[in-house]
C-alpha cells in the first residue's frame, strides 16, 4: 500500500460528490441542530468517565501531582486570591508554575461543592461535551451512521482514557475548545474558529503555538488578515506566558520548566533543534506514540491540513528529557485526540468515498479503537478488582478523621488528595513541603512501583526521626502510621 503524504497546509478545493457519495450535508435548519444520539452519546461517555474517575479517587488512587494542587489551586480562587499550593511548597505562587487562570471558572462550583470531586466531575464534563461539536460536524458531512461511530471511537479512544484516568488537569478545557475550532475550522466558519480557539491562551502556556498553527489554518484558507492576527496572538499569549508572568511569580525569578527541553541548561538552541529532529525516531517510545496517535484514524488524519495542530504539543513532549511525556499515558496526548479526529472527519469529507469506502474506513476506525481498549484505563470499568471493597481505604479514612479541620499535614502520596479539601496538607518525603507539620499520615504498604517520592527504607528512616524529634504515635493500624506533633 501506498504510504499517506505528508500533510499539506493548503487546504484543497472538495470533489464534487458523486452519485453514490455519503449522505449530503444537511441542509441548515432544525435538522442540523445537535440531536438526542448526540446528547445521549454525550451524556453516556460522561458517565463511563465520571464512574472510572470518582472510583479512582475512592480507591485511593489519586496523586498529590496533580488532584491535590489542582484542588488546591480552585480552593484559592474560591477564597478570593491569586492560587496557592501547599503540595508546590510553603504558599507557593502557582501563577509562577504554570498558567492557567481559566481554572478560576470552577470556584463557584467549588463553593457550593468544596471536594476534589467537583475537579474530577467538571473534566469528565468537558470532555464528553466535546464529543458534540465533532459529530455534529461529521454528521453534516458524512451521514448519521458514520457519525455514530466516530463519535463513538473519539470518547473510547486511548488518549482521552488516560487523561481521564490520570487526575485533574487544567488541558480537559482544551479539549472542547480544540473541537469546537477544529470543526468550525473544518466547515469554512473561520471566523467561529478563530474565536474558539483563543481562550486556549488561559488554560496553559504552552497553548498559544497551538492558536498560532490554527491561525496560520485560517490565512490558509482564505481569511489572510483574521488568520495572521490569530497567529499573532498565540505566539503572543504564549511568550508573555513564559517570559514575564511566570518567572515574575515564581520564587525563582525564572521559568520553571526550561530543563525539560535545555536538559537543565546545556546545550541551548542548537541542542533543542537536535532534539527535535530526531525525537521523531527516537527512542522506540516516541514512535509507538506517533503511531497510536494516528492509528485510531486508519492514518488518514495525515491527508488532512488540520493535522498540523497536533504538532507543538508533539515537538515539545518529544523535545523534552523527562521520558514520561514521550509515552502513550498520562494525560499528555489528551489535546491531541479532537486533533486528529478533527482531521479524519475531514479528511474524509474531502475524499467524498462511495457509501462502501466510507463504511470500511469508519470501521477501521472502530476496530484500531477496540483492539487498543483493553490497554487502556476505560477497561476498567469492566475489571471485578474496579469494583471491590478494600477495607484498608475504610481504616485509612477513619484514621484521618482524627485529624482537625485547618491543620497543617504531611501525608503520603495517595493520602494527599483525600486531605487536601480541609486541611493544609504537603507530600511527605517532598523536599519543599512545609516543615515541622503537626500531623504526619504515612502508608507504608504502597506497593514499591507506585511509592514516590520516598522509597520503603527511607521512609521507615524518616518516621523514626520524627517520632524522636517529638512526635507521638496516635494510632498504627492496617499499614498506616498517624503521627501528631506534641505540645509545646
Amino acid at each position: 500500500m501506498q504510504a499517506p503524504p505528508t500533510p499539506s497546509l493548503a487546504f484543497p478545493p472538495r470533489p464534487p460528490a458523486a452519485p453514490e457519495a455519503a449522505e449530503p450535508q444537511a441542509p441548515h435548519g432544525g435538522g442540523a441542530g445537535i440531536t438526542w444520539w448526540m446528547w445521549s452519546l454525550a451524556g453516556a461517555l460522561f458517565l463511563a468517565y465520571t464512574a472510572l474517575s470518582l472510583r479512582l479517587h475512592q480507591r485511593m488512587l489519586t496523586n498529590a501531582f496533580d488532584l491535590a494542587i489542582f484542588e488546591q489551586v480552585v480552593q484559592s480562587y474560591a477564597a478570593g486570591h491569586l492560587p496557592v499550593s501547599e503540595v508546590k511548597g510553603p504558599g507557593f505562587p502557582v501563577m509562577g508554575d504554570h498558567f492557567h487562570p481559566i481554572l478560576a471558572l470552577i470556584a463557584p462550583l467549588y463553593r457550593l461543592w468544596p471536594t476534589p470531586t467537583v475537579l474530577l466531575v467538571v473534566q469528565a464534563a468537558l470532555v464528553a461535551g466535546s464529543v458534540l461539536p465533532l459529530t455534529l460536524w461529521a454528521r453534516r458531512v458524512l451521514g448519521t451512521g458514520a457519525a455514530v461511530v466516530i463519535g463513538g471511537c473519539y470518547g473510547l479512544s486511548w488518549g482521552i482514557a488516560s487523561g481521564v484516568a490520570a487526575d485533574f488537569h487544567e488541558v480537559a478545557f482544551a479539549v472542547p475548545l480544540l473541537a469546537c475550532s477544529l470543526s468550525a475550522l473544518g466547515s469554512g466558519r473561520l471566523p467561529a474558529a478563530a474565536c474558539w480557539a483563543l481562550p486556549l491562551l488561559l488554560v496553559k502556556e504552552d497553548l498559544g503555538l497551538t492558536v498560532a498553527v490554527i491561525g496560520v489554518l485560517i490565512a490558509v484558507r482564505g481569511r489572510r488578515r483574521l488568520g495572521l492576527a490569530t497567529a499573532a496572538a498565540g505566539l503572543a499569549g504564549t511568550a508573555l506566558a513564559v517570559l514575564v508572568i511566570l518567572p515574575a511569580f515564581h520564587p525563582g525569578g525564572a521559568y520553571a520548566y526550561t530543563h525539560w527541553i535545555t536538559g537543565g541548561g546545556a546545550g541551548g538552541p542548537a541542542d533543542l533543534l537536535h532534539k527535535v529532529t530526531i525525537g521523531m525516531v527516537t527512542p522506540d517510545a516516541k514512535a509507538t506514540t506517533l503511531l497510536f496517535v494516528l492509528a485510531p484514524t486508519l492514518f488518514l488524519a495525515l491527508r488532512s491540513p488540520l493535522v498540523w495542530v497536533a504538532l507543538p504539543t508533539l515537538l515539545w513532549r518529544f523535545a523534552s528529557d523527562l521520558s514520561t511525556h514521550w509515552g502513550t499515558g498520562y494525560h499528555y496526548s489528551l489535546v491531541l485526540m479532537p486533533v486528529v479526529f478533527a482531521a479524519f472527519v475531514d479528511a474524509l469529507a474531502r475524499r467524498r468515498p462511495d457509501r462502501g469506502s466510507l463504511r470500511r474506513h469508519v470501521a477501521g476506525c472502530a476496530a484500531v479503537t477496540l483492539l487498543l481498549l483493553p490497554s487502556y484505563p476505560l477497561w476498567w470499568l469492566a475489571q471485578p478488582e474496579t469494583w471491590r471493597h478494600d477495607p484498608r481505604v475504610a481504616t485509612a479514612h477513619r484514621l484521618m478523621n482524627r485529624i482537625p479541620d485547618g491543620v497543617t499535614v504531611q501525608a503520603s502520596n495517595q493520602l494527599v488528595p483525600q486531605l487536601a479539601d480541609r486541611t493544609s496538607v504537603s507530600l511527605y518525603g517532598w523536599a519543599d513541603s512545609r516543615p515541622d507539620p503537626e500531623w504526619i499520615m504515612v502508608d507504608t504498604r504502597v506497593p514499591s512501583h507506585r511509592r514516590w517520592p520516598q522509597d520503603f527504607f527511607t521512609e521507615r528512616k524518616s518516621l523514626q526521626q520524627a517520632r524522636q524529634q517529638g512526635y507521638r504515635t496516635v494510632a498504627e493500624e492496617d499499614g498506616f502510621v498517624l503521627l501528631a506533633r506534641r505540645s509545646r
